[in-house]
């Protein structure tokens, strides 16, 4: 998770979002399995924590064989990412991503449902990404797994700029990204997006409360581009990355599944029990009805699964989780 850089331009860009009438349809709801906190359960126990809650997708940030191993058979879909410390060996080394695949994906699939690799989280501009990419795709398509095993990189919501109105959305930097949209385009993958309200509404004093939270608010902007009608924050940044993506040649083809999202709930500005819980179960509820520039199901990993009290950064960053380490919930949800 990265949430500092969403600060000023997203603050002040983003005094818009959205909820548009749609067809409500089936759900993709994940959690996040972070692990950079004290006494927390077995992976096994993890896994049966999922299906205990009815979460059906998972994602998790390095490649783990305890992990891999307690999946099998579990029903639970998985975004894999290889770890950032991982994407320059992957980038400089094709030998290097085919070991990597064979060990953690051909070992397990399909009995562990692997949706993705993640290819990266939140270093879009770094160039190795793009290679590690190709070469981890090419790695798959020689294990006869490219067609059901995705490959993607995830992005935090600076990477966006101009985001207000939502049409306006460009890469910050097109350069870095328009390979890799092409890349998703011509290999009929998604981008994945870490999106978070919070940050946008702890860094400014112009953003709604309830805006943010998909509560009923004064707020409501009309994207003069498109009639568009944007009352919640979550739909007007997913739907700045939709923009940002059309611009960079993804042609309408390439999605956006929302890779993390979530509200803390403690040791901050709005961080309060109470609104992480409306936050997050706003958010899964949302889900089936997509935004306004696309109405429709979405995909969505709510972060994180559990409190990490040895985490870096603003005391916020160790409070994000749906439960505590001895698995009991911080507060109430419903993921049916």
């Amino acid at each position: 998770m990265a949430a500092r850089g969403v600060a000023p331009m997203l603050a002040a860009a983003m005094v818009v979002a959205a909820f548009a009438a749609a067809a409500t349809s089936v759900r993709a709801i994940g959690v996040c399995y972070g692990v950079i906190g004290s006494g927390l359960p077995s992976k096994s126990d993890v896994v049966q924590l999922y299906k205990s809650n009815g979460i059906t997708s998972m994602r998790f940030y390095f490649a783990d064989k305890d992990l891999l191993t307690a999946l099998r058979g579990s029903g639970i879909s998985l975004a894999l990412d290889v770890g950032n410390d991982k994407v320059g060996e992957l980038a400089s080394d094709s030998a290097a991503a085919a070991s990597w695949v064979r060990d953690n994906v051909q070992a397990y699939y399909p009995d562990v449902d692997i949706r993705y690799v993640v290819v990266g989280n939140e270093v879009p501009g770094a160039a190795s990404v793009l290679q590690a990419m190709q070469n981890v795709h090419a790695a798959l398509a020689s294990a006869g797994l490219a067609g059901n095993v995705r490959v993607s990189t995830a992005v935090k919501m600076d990477a966006i700029e101009n985001s207000s109105p939502p049409s306006s959305g460009v890469f910050k930097d097109p350069a870095a990204m328009s390979p890799i949209v092409q890349f998703l385009a011509g290999n009929g993958a998604p981008l994945l997006a870490n999106v978070y309200p919070y940050f946008a509404y702890e860094y400014s004093d112009g953003i709604d409360l309830n805006y943010a939270l998909f509560q009923p608010s004064s707020t409501t902007v009309t994207d003069p581009a498109n009639g568009l009608v944007y009352t919640n924050l979550f739909d007007a940044m997913v739907d700045a990355v939709r923009a940002a993506l059309d611009k960079a040649g993804g042609g309408g083809g390439v999605d956006v599944v929302v890779s993390e999202s979530g509200w803390p709930s403690a040791d901050g500005k709005g961080a309060t029990v109470d609104n992480a819980r409306t936050y997050n179960q706003n958010l899964i509820n949302h889900a089936g009805k997509g935004t306004p520039r696309k109405p429709g199901s979405m995909e969505v990993y709510v972060f994180a699964m559990f409190n990490e009290d040895q985490k870096d950064g603003d005391p916020t960053e160790k409070k994000f989780g749906l439960f505590n380490p001895d698995k009991t919930p911080v507060y109430p949800i419903n993921f049916a």
